[in-house]
């Protein structure tokens, strides 16, 4: 590239990103440097030594172990006889969960396109919580005329938190400079919704990093799940997103044509998630990956998601894909106008507040002083956005009950035998999942959650996601404690939300705008990565300023399992203290997601001022 601080590259040495192995890599990578295989011990019983007996000793020895032996096959052929009992009873209960979800399917004249449709139909009112919940509205009412507590609508820790700035695109090193010819080329092919693909575009870049190579655009795979066919260029401003990396990651939009012709799974270049590892380490890249690249010039990841982990990795390599995923990959304008639009409204205002609006809106949105700033933050706008997920693909994969009985629970088998059909051997108690923490939140828990904490009973809140199992009757005790309630489809005209009808991604973006720049931002479910991804941002960009909520459900399942005799005020207290135990300041321990916890020196720079 001839770019300052690029090196050339040595193919008897390849290049500079590993030492101490069968090849060399990145100079940055020297951590790498002597990792020595796994040793692998063989565990071994000591032998038993036994003494020679003689005389009539050894003829009673004999006879006791004839005895024995036949102890030991008579429990043998018990056990035997109790794993068949087992076997026999799961399989007969799996068998009458199948034809009873089948039998609804069937009785009903449904196809398998058509269940889904029936399952979304309005169902009768759900009867959960209904003491929790009356002793919720008494307390909203008697709260509604009295001054609400500032301190819900700001971060607990604000000092320490806005200690922590972005900096992830800072300058990087002269020696941590590109080469000027790449080991070959890396096509990426994506699997999943919105988020995933997003962790999927930023793991590539860092892999490409790591083995030298020239990332060709990512490509998003079609998933029956999603239904949309939308490519990168769809979503991101595709020269923005090379541009920003171009320092560091060779990005082009297409492989060269003698490349392009090449049946890739023919020569060996494909390479998918059998192949890898789930958070493979670079090592795991470097052995499986790069001598095929090598080779073929070549690799196509297909189906790629979570296939690089977290720790184990260079600073370097942990720094690029922040600066991927909070700096090089904006909307298109089409969804940043959109979204403004949507802000907007929610707001009743048309101005930036924070950085977070900046970064995702782009121009769309025109700046304010921090005098008018002041002023508008006391007005109407303030919003709570909350990522309620119980779609029906969340609900039924769960393996939970919530609250129907048996219709409920033969239309999610139904669901089930469609969409997941390798769940249907996996039957659990219900009751043990929910203790555990397993379960969606409910509207229902999600609403004594938010009243549990404090806020109003006109508190205007923004629902992310799709629709809601249950339709408007399981949200009825929800919009009961709190009717302020909107969503995109409800704040857009159909004429503005035509160009996204049918793209769930790009609706899924909508949603993500609307809850990073959320003045306080509820998850319902840790392991979502809308909410993953968009509690990072919060951290990345809030300042201080964006509080996100984080219900531990594991608690809060033992808070609910009283929901009969806990008193109200006992209620608050636990539910409150759940929460700011959420919102401690920590930095990323080992492991965790750096698009989720981005406080850590490779991606924020602490200011100790």
């Amino acid at each position: 590239m001839g770019k300052q601080g690029s090196k050339e590259y040595d193919p008897s040495n390849i290049g500079r990103r590993m030492s101490g192995g069968d090849y060399s890599l990145n100079s940055n990578m020297l951590w790498l440097h002597g990792l020595k295989s796994h040793d692998f011990h063989v565990l071994r019983n000591d032998s038993m030594k036994y003494s020679t007996c003689k005389g009539s000793f050894v003829g009673k020895k004999h006879l006791w172990l004839r005895k024995d032996v036949k102890s030991i096959v008579f429990v043998f052929v018990l056990m035997g006889f109790l794993i068949l009992l087992d076997t026999f009873l799961v399989s007969f209960f799996d068998s009458m969960v199948l034809q009873n979800s089948s039998t609804l399917r069937k009785s009903l004249g449904l196809k398998e396109d058509k269940m889904d449709a029936y399952i979304m139909k309005e169902k009768s009112p759900v009867q959960m919580y209904d003491r929790l919940l009356k002793l919720a509205s008494a307390s909203l009412a008697k709260k509604e005329f009295k001054q609400e507590s500032s301190t819900l609508w700001e971060e607990p820790n604000r000092r320490q938190v806005a200690a922590w700035k972005p900096c992830a695109d800072r300058e990087v090193s002269k020696s941590l400079g590109k080469y000027k010819k790449s080991n070959g080329y890396i096509i990426v092919s994506a699997n999943g919704g919105l988020n995933q693909q997003r962790v999927a575009i930023c793991n590539a870049v860092a892999v490409a990093s790591l083995l030298n190579a020239t990332l060709v655009l990512p490509r998003f795979l079609y998933s029956n799940v999603w239904n949309d066919p939308s490519q990168f260029g769809d979503i991101y401003q595709e020269e923005y997103f090379i541009d920003v990396m171009k320092d560091e990651v060779d990005i082009v939009n297409e492989l060269p044509s003698h490349l392009a012709s090449l049946d890739l799974e023919a020569i060996g270049s494909l390479i998918t998630d059998a192949d890898l590892v789930k958070e493979a380490k670079p090592t795991d890249y470097v052995r499986t990956v790069l001598p095929i690249l090598l080779k073929n010039g070549v690799v196509h990841l297909l189906g790629y998601g979570n296939r690089l982990g977290f720790d184990p990795l260079p600073s370097e390599l942990q720094r690029l894909r922040c600066k991927c995923n909070f700096h090089a990959l904006k909307y298109v304008p089409e969804i940043q106008r959109v979204g403004s639009l949507l802000v907007t409204r929610i707001r009743k205002y048309d101005a930036a507040l924070s950085m977070l609006d900046k970064q995702l809106l782009g121009n769309f949105m025109h700046s304010i002083h921090s005098k008018q700033h002041d002023a508008a933050a006391r007005g109407p706008f303030k919003y709570l956005a909350l990522h309620l997920r119980f779609e029906i693909d969340m609900v039924a994969y769960s393996l939970c009950d919530f609250g129907r009985g048996e219709s409920e629970r033969n239309e999610l088998q139904a669901y089930r035998e469609i969409h997941f059909p390798l769940l249907i051997e996996r039957l659990k108690n219900s009751n043990e999942l929910r203790k555990l923490g397993k379960c969606p939140l409910t509207p229902e828990e999600a609403a004594l959650v938010l009243a549990g904490i404090g806020f109003k009973h006109r508190t205007y809140i923004y629902l992310a996601g799709s629709q809601i199992y249950g339709g408007n009757s399981r949200m009825n005790s929800f919009t009961n404690l709190y009717p302020n309630l909107v969503t995109k489809e409800t704040l857009l005209t159909p004429r503005e939300l035509a160009p996204f009808q049918n793209f769930s991604s790009k609706l899924a973006a909508l949603d993500f705008i609307a809850c990073a720049t959320a003045d306080v931002f509820a998850m319902t479910d840790s392991g979502s990565q809308l909410s993953s991804l968009v509690s990072g941002f919060r951290t990345y960009y809030g300042g201080g300023h964006a509080p996100t909520l984080r219900p531990n459900k594991k608690r809060l399942a033992a808070i609910l399992s009283e929901n009969s005799t806990i008193g109200w005020n006992s209620f608050e207290d636990r539910v409150k203290k759940m929460i700011e135990e959420g919102q401690r300041v920590h930095v990323r321990r080992f492991g965790r997601s750096i698009y989720r916890q981005p406080r850590c020196p490779e991606c924020m720079c602490k200011s100790y001022l």
